[in-house]
């Protein structure tokens, strides 16, 4: 299990922005924390990598995500779509869900929390700004957090 001591937490990162996906995967690499980063670029990608569908049937691959970092405009199947679908799947609603979005809108906001997000983060447009917050996204979720061993 990705839980135990010395093994990598692996984080899905659903984001079709690959300059946005660029700094993302840079942010999370340089924590002190082992991680793997899949990325995935629309909401139907995202829902074969949970259900191991497709390409990401391979489990060993593509092993269930310890954090989804999720935006919400994706092509083919929106984030809101996506969470509401993991969040009401059994097996996958533990599975910490940070919304990483350019969108402040209140009604995304709200929307975000009613399917269960575990937080709302609005992506900063300078770049300066960006790389912080990845830094304490990362901080927070993969080294202070504690979370639930994943069946």
């Amino acid at each position: 299990m990705a839980d135990l001591p010395g093994e990598p937490l692996h984080i899905l990162l659903v984001e079709d922005n690959e300059a946005h996906a660029e700094l993302v995967i840079r942010g999370m690499r340089d924590q002190q924390v082992a991680n793997r980063i899949h990325h995935v670029i629309d909401g139907e990608q995202a829902l074969d990598y949970l259900f191991h569908r497709g390409k990401f049937a391979d489990v060993q691959k593509n092993p269930s995500p310890n954090l989804i970092l999720l935006d919400l405009r994706l092509p083919r199947i929106d984030g809101l779509e996506v969470l509401k679908t993991l969040k009401t799947t059994p097996h996958l609603l533990r599975i910490p869900v940070v919304v990483l979005t350019s969108s402040d809108a209140e009604t995304d906001i709200v929307q975000s929390y009613d399917y269960h997000a575990n937080s709302y983060l609005v992506k900063p447009l300078e770049f300066k700004k960006f790389t912080q917050l990845m830094k304490d996204l990362g901080f927070y979720w993969l080294g202070w957090n504690t979370m639930p061993i994943m069946d």
